[in-house]
C-alpha cells in the first residue's frame, strides 16, 4: 500500500489547495515547530507565536475534515528540531514509502527539501503553492535581455494577464498608475478609523516558548493576541480593510502620526504571507467593495492598493527568485557600520524612530512608509552593513518572509543591490518626514537645523551619504538636482555639515 507523507511548513496554511480537496487515509501531513526556523534569526515574540498559532489552528482544521495529521510541537520529546531529521524519523516510524511537500518560497528551505529529497530512499514529489500571481521565472522571462527590471512594466503585464482593472487592453480610466494622488499628509486633528484586533489567547504557546532558550524580541499580550491565527479571522479583516480603511487607504497610505499604528493600512501581509488568504481573493473582495460604493471608494484609493498586492508583491518576489543566492550578499556602498543600540529599545531622542521601533516592538508591525522612510532611511544613512539590517527587519516584523524581506530591505530600502529595485536611494533629510508625518514639531531636535547640538541628524546624514557616494551617485538623473544642490553649497557649510554628521556618527547610540 503506497503511504504518503506531505510536509506543511509554517507559511503554507492554504485551506483551499488541491491537496486538500478530498481525504485519503493513505495520506498524513505534517507541521513542525522546530528550532531551526525559530533559531535562524531573532524573531520578535509575536512572529513566532503568529505562526504557531496559524499552525496549530491548520492542523485541527485539517482533522475536523477527515485528514490524517502530525502534529510536531516544540518541546515534544521525540521533536529533532530540524525538516529533515524530523522527516527521516517519520518515515521510518510509520513507514512511509512516498514523501511531497510545496515549494518552499525560501531559498535556504528550497535548497534543504531539494537536497533532502534526492537522498531520501522513497520517492518525493514537489507541488506548487499554488497561491501566486506569478510563477517563479516569469519576471525573469518577461524581462530577459533588458538591462533593468521595471516594476511599472511587469505590473501592467500582470494587470493584462489577470485582467484585472481593465477595459480590453486598455487600463480603466485609461492611467495605469495614480500613485500622484496617494502620497497625502493626515491632517492634523483627523482621527483614523480604530483598527480592528483579535482577543486571540496564546498563553500556552507563549509558555511553550519560554520553556525554552529561544531569543525573542518585543512584547505581546499573551491573553489578546492581535493577529488573525486562522482563516476566518483573515476574512473578517479582510471585510474590515475594505468596507472601512479602503476608502482613504489611497490618500494616507504614506502618511505617518505618532500613536497612530494602523491608520487606513490592510494589515493582510502576514496572513497573505502564510497564504491563509490568497492575493486573488484579496483584490476581488477589494474591486468588489469599490463597485459597490463607486462614489464613495474613489478609484485611486483601490488601484493604489491593487499595486500593492499584483505589482509590487509579485514583483518582489521574482526578483528574490532572479537573483538569489547572490543577492543576500549584496553591499554596492561597501557599509560596515553596525545598528544603532536603540533600534532594539526605541530609545532615541529622535521622534520618528522612537515611534517607528516602539510600534514595531509593540505590534511587530510598521508600514511601507515606517520602514522605508524612517528606520530603513536612517540604516542606509548612518551606513550600516545591510546584513545588520537584514537581520533587524527579518526578526522583528510578523509579516517578514526573506522572499519578500530581503528584496524590500537590501533593494528598496538600502540600494544594497545597486539598483536593480529601485532607480535611486530612497533617502531623505528631515524635510520628507516633516512633509509627510506629524513628528517634528515636538521633537527634541530641530527639523531646521543642519548644525548644532539641536540640529535634526537626518540633515547632515543626508548631506554626508550623498558626499560620501558621489563616486557611485553622481551620475545619477534621478538624484542630479541634489548634487547640484551640495556643489553649490560654500565650502565653510559643507564642512560644517561634514563635521556634524561625522559627530553623530561617533556618537550613534546617543542620539
Amino acid at each position: 500500500m503506497k503511504k504518503t507523507l506531505r510536509l506543511i511548513l509554517g507559511d503554507q496554511l492554504n485551506s483551499n489547495h488541491s491537496w486538500f480537496k478530498t481525504a485519503d487515509d493513505a495520506i498524513t501531513y505534517v507541521l513542525m515547530e522546530i528550532r531551526s526556523e525559530t533559531d535562524y534569526a531573532q524573531h520578535h515574540i509575536q512572529k513566532i507565536v503568529g505562526f504557531f498559532a496559524s499552525m496549530q489552528n491548520f492542523a485541527s482544521e485539517l482533522q475536523s475534515n477527515n485528514h490524517n495529521v502530525i502534529y510536531v510541537y516544540l518541546n515534544d520529546p521525540t521533536n529533532l528540531q530540524s525538516f529533515d531529521k524530523n522527516i527521516l524519523a517519520l518515515i521510518e516510524k510509520h513507514h512511509f514509502n512516498n514523501f511531497e511537500f510545496q515549494k518552499p518560497d525560501e531559498y535556504r528551505l528550497d535548497e534543504l527539501l531539494k537536497n533532502f529529497s534526492k537522498k531520501i530512499a522513497i520517492p518525493s514529489t514537489i507541488a506548487d503553492s499554488e497561491h501566486f500571481f506569478s510563477t517563479r521565472v516569469e519576471l525573469s522571462t518577461f524581462f530577459e535581455r533588458k538591462k533593468t527590471f521595471l516594476m511599472e512594466s511587469f505590473y501592467h503585464y500582470m494587470r493584462k494577464k489577470h485582467h484585472i482593472l481593465m477595459e480590453g487592453d486598455k487600463p480603466i480610466s485609461g492611467k495605469w498608475n495614480f500613485d500622484g494622488d496617494n502620497r497625502k499628509k493626515l491632517p492634523k486633528n483627523h482621527k483614523p478609523t480604530t483598527p480592528l484586533v483579535f482577543n486571540n489567547n496564546v498563553v500556552e504557546i507563549v509558555d511553550e516558548i519560554n520553556q525554552t532558550n529561544i531569543k525573542t524580541i518585543g512584547n505581546i499580550d499573551a491573553k489578546n493576541f492581535v493577529w488573525p491565527i486562522n482563516r476566518e479571522q483573515s476574512l473578517q479583516l479582510l471585510d474590515f480593510f475594505a468596507i472601512e480603511c479602503l476608502p482613504l487607504f489611497g490618500s494616507y497610505q504614506d502618511a505617518m502620526s505618532p500613536n497612530e499604528w494602523s491608520l487606513y493600512h490592510a494589515r493582510l501581509s502576514f496572513s497573505m504571507n502564510i497564504k491563509m488568504i490568497s492575493p486573488q481573493e484579496v483584490i476581488e473582495r477589494c474591486i468588489e467593495e469599490w463597485h459597490k460604493r463607486p462614489t464613495e471608494i474613489e478609484y485611486h484609493q483601490l488601484e493604489g492598493f491593487v499595486r500593492q498586492i499584483i505589482g509590487w508583491r509579485e514583483y518582489m518576489r521574482g526578483i528574490y527568485w532572479n537573483k538569489m543566492p547572490e543577492y543576500a550578499s549584496m553591499n554596492y556602498f561597501d557599509h560596515e557600520a553596525k545598528l544603532p543600540d536603540w533600534y532594539w529599545t526605541g530609545k532615541t531622542k529622535m521622534n520618528c524612530l522612537r515611534d517607528a521601533i516602539q510600534q514595531s516592538l509593540d505590534y511587530s508591525y510598521a508600514h511601507h512608509i515606517q520602514r522605508l522612510m524612517i528606520t530603513g532611511n536612517f540604516a542606509l544613512l548612518a551606513g550600516i552593513h545591510p546584513d545588520e539590517v537584514d537581520r533587524w527587519y527579518l526578526g522583528i516584523y510578523i509579516d517578514a518572509i526573506q522572499w519578500v524581506e530581503i528584496t524590500n530591505t537590501r533593494g528598496m530600502s538600502q540600494f544594497a543591490d545597486g539598483g536593480i529595485v529601485g532607480t535611486k536611494p530612497y533617502v531623505s533629510s528631515a524635510n520628507y518626514i516633516d512633509k509627510m508625518s506629524h513628528y517634528c514639531g515636538s521633537c527634541f531636535y530641530k527639523k531646521a537645523l543642519k548644525t548644532g547640538d539641536k540640529a535634526c541628524p537626518f540633515n547632515s546624514l543626508y548631506w554626508n551619504f550623498y558626499d560620501k557616494n558621489e563616486g557611485k551617485l553622481g551620475k545619477n538623473p534621478r538624484i542630479g538636482m541634489m548634487y547640484n544642490l551640495w556643489r553649490k553649497m560654500k565650502v565653510e557649510t559643507k564642512s560644517e555639515i561634514l563635521e556634524q554628521a561625522d559627530y553623530y556618527l561617533k556618537n550613534i547610540n546617543e542620539l
